[in-house]
């Protein structure tokens, strides 16, 4: 069975048989393939955003802007999205607020089924890709066709995403030249004869095979990165132009946006906009940023649905400490400077959010009661490199201990939760702490090399620090007093 028919359905979006993160990670270190394509990919796009972040003297200054709309929006989310639903319906559009995945993708399928078309093209969305609405919309008989270039490379590929920004990262010209000229051909136009590895030829197959689905599709399905409750206007920012064509050229368009996505004004946005493109492609500017306002009469869409996804976000915004990984805007950029990412790729993490950001919000969206979202939060070093760049200053090795944390709380290994349990009552008594630190010191002979139980995969690629055969107070007892 191929990946996407494995898929369990279930709005988790977990996989049948997935394996958690160091199981999952263990087996993609060894495809020397694997590790060249993302090797090369993560290195070029995290260089080329450090220039172009180094051009803006006041990038600090954007930055902590940034952090402090996006909070403020979080802490008053429920008076920006009414406003949002109010400016959007003035505008001509129709709001539809959605629990989670499953009312999320039957609202979408009653609204195509509407329309009485089978097809619908899609702009990138990782919204709908987190609800699974394409499964969701194949079971009612819908067709949906992903646009973006790299989203129809996984698509016919019949793959998963592995990178936020390039969902294709983890293949190479060659791989994506053997897909165009397979697949192509049962999905609609098939490749040019004769198909090279060439980008430009790779790219020209593509539009020639998008271009018959934008002329004729009546529905198209978007994201947005960004919701202004001020005016009720959407925002998609892109580097090809698909997106403005499944914008504009439909009648019917229907978005699904993770309700963390509303900003207050346009002024707010303005930040936004000079954070996301250095962040994510490296440019000063997106190429097409595409902004929509409800319906206009003879310009664009004429009817318009906005679907807001809360799926698991009030429950992270609950969280004081978690709440925060609800700031992001989806650049990838901690994904480029991950160490743990660049080896294992994004399909180890199980989730469409792979690298830091995805294992610190995919457990707050899903929960921790399966093996693969309990795994996440410990697929980090611990660095502190993706808080270093981050446009949000999402202290995401802060987040990532408060969801260890949760892990241990909600059910960890019985050894595990005994160690931390006599951890800290020792901790909270200092007689107590004195007499382990000289018990330890006299009994380091016959310390054991290798931790028991859970502690034992620590200790595999480590080795335990000697404990000294004097206490440090003691010491310093003994030579400062």
């Amino acid at each position: 069975m191929s990946a996407r028919s494995e898929r369990t359905g279930s709005p988790a979006g977990t996989f049948l048989g997935m394996p958690a993160f160091p199981q999952a990670a263990a087996g993609a270190v060894r495809d020397e393939r694997l590790r060249a394509n993302l090797r090369h990919a993560t290195r070029t796009i995290r260089d080329k955003r450090a220039r172009a972040v180094a051009e803006l003297a006041d990038w600090a200054e954007l930055r902590a802007a940034g952090k402090a709309i996006k909070d403020h929006t979080l802490r008053h989310l429920d008076r920006y999205l009414v406003e949002l639903e109010e400016t959007v319906t003035a505008a001509g559009g129709t709001v539809h607020w959605a629990a989670d995945a499953e009312e999320a993708n039957r609202i979408v399928a009653g609204l195509v089924r509407a329309t009485g078309r089978t097809e619908v093209v899609k702009v990138k969305s990782m919204a709908t890709q987190e609800i699974e609405l394409n499964e969701a919309l194949a079971a009612e008989g819908i067709t949906a066709y992903e646009t973006d270039l790299a989203e129809l490379i996984v698509q016919l590929g019949d793959d998963r995403p592995s990178h936020i920004l390039v969902p294709a990262i983890h293949r190479n010209r060659a791989e994506i030249r053997e897909i165009f000229a397979d697949r192509m051909a049962a999905w609609g136009r098939p490749a040019p004869a004769g198909l090279t590895d060439s980008p430009a030829e790779l790219a020209e197959a593509a539009r020639l095979h998008l271009r018959e689905k934008f002329l004729r599709a009546e529905v198209a399905v978007s994201g947005a990165n960004f919701m202004v409750a001020e005016t009720g206007t959407l925002v998609v920012v892109e580097s090809e132009g698909n997106g403005r064509m499944c914008l504009t050229l439909p009648r019917t368009l229907i978005s699904v946006v993770g309700i963390e996505k509303v900003v207050p004004t346009w002024r707010d946005l303005e930040v936004f906009l000079q954070l996301l493109p250095r962040s994510s492609t490296a440019e000063r500017m997106n190429p097409y940023t595409s902004l929509w306002t409800g319906t206009t009469e003879g310009d664009g869409p004429s009817e318009f649905h906005l679907v807001l996804l809360d799926n698991g976000r009030t429950a992270a915004l609950a969280d004081p400490v978690g709440r925060q990984a609800l700031r992001c805007i989806r650049c990838s950029a901690c994904l480029n400077v991950c160490p743990v990412y660049e080896r294992a790729g994004g399909h180890a993490y199980g989730s469409v959010y792979p690298g830091p950001i995805g294992a610190v919000l995919t457990p707050q969206l899903r929960g921790t009661a399966s093996a693969v979202d309990a795994s996440l939060p410990y697929a980090s070093s611990l660095c502190g490199a993706c808080y270093e760049v981050c446009p949000v200053a999402i202290d995401i090795p802060e987040v990532l201990v408060h969801l260890r944390e949760r892990v241990v709380e909600q059910g960890g290994h019985p050894l595990e939760r005994a160690a931390m349990a006599a951890a800290g009552f020792v901790l909270d008594h200092p007689a107590a702490l004195t007499a382990a630190e000289r018990l330890a010191g006299r009994t380091r002979a016959l310390h054991p090399r290798r931790l028991p139980g859970p502690g034992r995969a620590w200790t595999d690629t480590r080795d335990l620090p000697e404990v000294p055969a004097e206490p440090f107070r003691d010491w310093w007892r003994r030579n400062r007093t």
